[in-house]
């Protein structure tokens, strides 16, 4: 029966003698779970797990589009889209778009990710070059004023490579290159990285009654999958970036247990990026019809995250998540510069 390794991971207590940190970061772990897919967890000291294992949990990240992995990064949300599910229609326009994205830096974004194709629940797919329209104009606008790293939020190579040629820095993949398969070598002949991100189904289908074995481990074990066909591909695994897919194909309760393990995809030995800014299963449990109400949770959920280890915490509110981080961080003995 395979293991599954999950540190417990710490922060803003004094590290044990025998703890280890975590991805090379400010967070530490002295105890891992033992995950079976019969449901069984067990605890083992950390000590007492695999060499290699071990490796991949404590190596330093290289840096990712310039970034330092040993601390979370704020990946501000530029959605030039008419149908976005939070902020749709708002920044669809180049000045505006543009605009935003000087605030997001401005307010403590350190990279931005612009997507042209909405994703949410039910979107339809947008044709490639409309995608290429909205998005590559505007980052070459970034880029003429601003050295700040840039994502593009795509799952087409077209898009992808008109993107990379106007500045864009990654490529952010939903569909972990398994939509194109074209995109796995434009991003490997550019040499830039790539977060691939698990979700069950299409955006017009992911939500009819997702189900899975055991979701923590299903999800890790496509990823794990996605980051071998990506390396096979050409493309380092220290140039991937791996995301679990929050609200891609899950229900509440996915979201939960995904959230509780998130420390699991440190095993992969790659960044971890989570994508949980004002989504619904906020609302569902914090309260918030819509989704401009759901700040708080979010930014409750993004310090969970970055408490476990997560460098790319993808926000829409930069102000409110960038104060607490600082806060927590603050307290809990450290700082991010």
């Amino acid at each position: 029966m395979t293991d599954y390794y999950r540190p417990v991971a710490r922060f803003g207590e004094v590290p044990t003698p025998q703890s280890l940190p975590l991805a090379g970061g400010l967070c530490w772990f002295d105890t891992i779970a033992v995950h079976q897919r019969d449901g069984g967890i067990s605890h083992i000291p950390a000590s007492d797990a695999p060499s290699d294992l071990l490796e991949n949990l404590t190596r330093h990240r290289p840096p990712i589009a310039g970034l330092d992995m040993s601390v979370p990064h704020l990946m501000g949300i530029l959605n030039v889209t008419p149908d976005s599910f939070s902020d749709g229609g708002t920044f669809n326009a180049s000045d505006t778009a543009l605009q935003r994205a000087r605030d997001m830096h401005a307010q403590g974004a350190t990279i931005i990710d612009v997507g042209g194709e909405s994703t949410r629940p039910g979107a339809a797919e947008v044709p490639v070059t409309e995608e290429i329209a909205r998005t590559a104009p505007v980052i070459a606008a970034i880029r003429a004023q601003s050295d700040v790293p840039i994502s593009i939020d795509t799952r087409k190579s077209m898009v992808a490579a008109a993107a990379l040629e106007a500045g864009a820095n990654l490529v952010n993949d939903v569909a972990a290159l398994t939509h194109d398969p074209a995109l796995a070598s434009v991003t490997a002949q550019a040499g830039v990285p790539v977060c691939v991100m698990h979700a069950q189904g299409t955006p017009q289908t992911m939500q009819n009654d997702p189900t899975y074995e055991d979701v923590l481990l299903d999800v890790y074990d496509f990823l794990a999958e996605r980051v071998a066909a990506a390396v096979e591909a050409g493309i380092p695994r220290e140039r991937i970036v791996v995301d679990p897919g929050i609200g891609f194909g899950k229900t509440v309760a996915h979201n939960l247990i995904l959230l509780r393990g998130i420390a699991l995809f440190h095993s992969l030995g790659c960044p971890v990026l989570l994508g949980a800014s004002r989504k619904r299963f906020i609302g569902v449990i914090g309260g918030g019809d819509g989704a401009l109400n759901r700040v708080s949770g979010s930014v409750a959920v993004a310090l969970f995250a970055a408490r476990r280890g997560v460098q790319f915490l993808r926000v829409h509110d930069i102000v409110e998540t960038k104060q607490a981080l600082d806060l927590e961080w603050a307290i809990g003995g450290a700082a991010i510069t």
